[in-house]
This record gives structure tokens, sequence and C-alpha cells, in this order.
């Protein structure tokens, strides 16, 4: 599967990943909440990755929101990872609608290229972290390693890639415990 030693940084997806997800948008700060445990599995992979974020946002793209309300729901979050002791080293965002026909919106790859270029990585030196078959077929497209996660549309996912040889675990700390091992 994955060779841990290899791994340099990791990229989660957001919603569904970090925070509840839902099918209304997350449109505010306070609609942002934490899957439990998921803030002090970022504040343990800290010791040992950088940690990046690659998101679609298309509520900006269909003016639920604009990159402001965006920023703070980023701050709320880096605020509640600084009390773990944790950090995002990395946002990228899409905020585009699906049908612009952008670059950036997963499962296109161009945020993991940007965060590959940040940190100075080869793609098998990522692991990505999500949820979604669109974060999957991502992680296919880039050649880095990919882990789905049953919480957020996870389940369902599930069923979608069944049969595919991908690591799964019930959640991100699960996920964090199972690296520690």
């Amino acid at each position: 599967m994955i060779d841990w030693s290899k791994i340099k940084v990791v990229i989660l997806d957001r919603d569904g990943v970090i925070n509840h997800d839902s099918d209304a948008y997350i449109k505010s700060a306070e609609e942002w909440i934490p899957i439990s445990g998921s803030l002090q599995a970022i504040a343990d992979l800290n010791k040992n990755f950088k940690v990046a974020i690659a998101t679609n946002q298309s509520g900006i793209g269909r003016g639920y929101y604009d990159e402001e309300v965006l920023q703070k729901m980023h701050q709320k979050m880096s605020a509640m990872l600084s009390d773990k002791g944790g950090k995002i080293d990395l946002i990228e965002f899409c905020p585009h609608h699906p049908d612009d026909g952008c670059e950036c919106r997963k499962p296109k790859t161009l945020m993991l290229e940007n965060i590959a270029a940040y940190f100075d990585v080869d793609p098998r030196e990522i692991l990505f972290v999500g949820d979604s078959k669109s974060d999957y077929e991502c992680a296919q497209s880039f050649d880095c390693n990919f882990a789905l996660l049953l919480t957020g549309k996870g389940l369902k996912t599930l069923e979608k890639l069944a049969g595919k040889n991908i690591l799964v675990e019930k959640s991100l700390a699960k996920l964090v415990e199972a690296i520690d091992k």
C-alpha cells in the first residue's frame, strides 16, 4: 500500500474530511464545525508532514458566500487548530462553479500541482486524503497516494469505488492512528 517513509506532504480535502459537510454548503464560519478528532489529527500530522488543503468551494461561484467569508472559515479553523498545537501549511481552493470549465476544480489536478510545486515534492511523496470520487480521481490523475475517509460523502464514495485497491479509514483521526503504528 503506502510507503509512509516516502510521504512528505499530506493534502486534505476540507468539507467531509476536516469539518462536517452539508448538501446545502458550508456558508459561514458559524456553519464550519470540525469533525470530532480531526483537528488533533492534523496537529499530530504536523509532527511528521507538511499539511495542505485542496478544496472545491463552488459555493463562491454559485453566489452563496464570497472569498471573505471563506477566509473567515479558514481563520476559525486555524485558530481552533492552533489551540491543539496544529496548523495548515498551505490552502488551495477552487472558487469556480462546476460549469465554469476551470483548470483547478477537482478532479482536475491544478491544486495538487500547485501544492507539490510549493513544497518541491514529487506526486509519490504526497498522500491526498478525501471523501469523494472527485478526490480519488484527482489523486489518480496526479499519480499520488490516496486515502478515502468514510466521513462526509465517504460511505457513498466507497460504494462507487467498489473493487478499487484503496486505503480506507473511518475518519482522519483513525487514519492518523494507523500511520502512527
